[in-house]
């Protein structure tokens, strides 16, 4: 079955981007189109200023859009304010950011629960336990994020992002403050947890190596797709 017969979990239309600055208004993602499937893998590639993150921003409902539409599992963000896309989001979406966004006063263990809480969890300690042993961080999960390297750090948001297994994932250069042997580990274990819990994968990297296992790649370039099949 192609792409475009599939439900669509995520759908941009005509989505843009500008924002005020002293040149006059300056154009941050131009009429963006893009159909994103359940279970796809979808990697959106660019070099550093091209709207990758902003484009990441404004389909999870993070921020608003200027102009354009996005619709996350047929619900259209623009039309809920700030608490229902946060209702919309919560045990729907995970998130892996570059810089980790743990909880310094939580230890691991609380950092994952806290998701699971946030959702009603029936049993959210003995859930996170099990998701932080599958990270192999069992023997940590008392420790603080201070106490912890950036791997260890980047496991334990893989692990919160997994904890409500949501249905949609988005991963902001998950691999950027890592070394490149600790974020080769991190980006299998990435993709070993969505082949296991069947997530829809968004991927936002520089790093072209990191998006070929994606089922497609698509370009930024300048705030404008410049290449893949929306």
């Amino acid at each position: 079955m192609s792409t475009k017969t599939k439900e669509a979990i995520l759908e941009t239309i005509g989505l843009g981007k500008r924002v005020p600055s002293p040149e006059g208004e300056l154009v941050i993602l131009d009429h963006i189109n893009l159909r994103i499937v359940r279970g796809e893998k979808l990697a959106i590639v660019g070099a550093s200023g091209s709207g990758k993150s902003t484009l990441l921003g404004l389909m999870a409902g993070l921020d608003a859009a200027s102009e354009g539409s996005v619709f996350l599992t047929g619900h259209d963000l623009g039309a809920l304010d700030e608490d229902g896309r946060a209702a919309l989001r919560a045990g729907r979406v995970g998130f892996v950011f570059q810089s980790f966004q743990l909880l310094q006063s939580l230890t691991a263990l609380e950092n994952v629960m806290l998701p699971m809480e946030l959702a009603d969890h029936d049993s959210p300690q003995s859930a996170a336990r099990s998701i932080l042993d599958r990270v192999g961080l069992a023997a940590r999960v008392l420790h603080y994020p201070k106490q912890l390297s950036g791997g260890e750090q980047q496991r334990v948001a893989i692990a919160r992002a997994f904890a409500t297994n949501p249905m949609l994932l988005f991963a902001d250069e998950p691999t950027g403050n890592l070394d490149t042997a600790t974020g080769q580990r991190i980006i299998e274990l990435l993709f070993d947890l969505n082949r296991e819990h069947g997530t829809t994968l968004i991927l936002v990297t520089h790093d072209t190596r990191l998006a070929e296992p994606c089922d497609r790649v698509v370009t930024l370039e300048g705030g404008r797709l410049v290449n893949g099949d929306a």
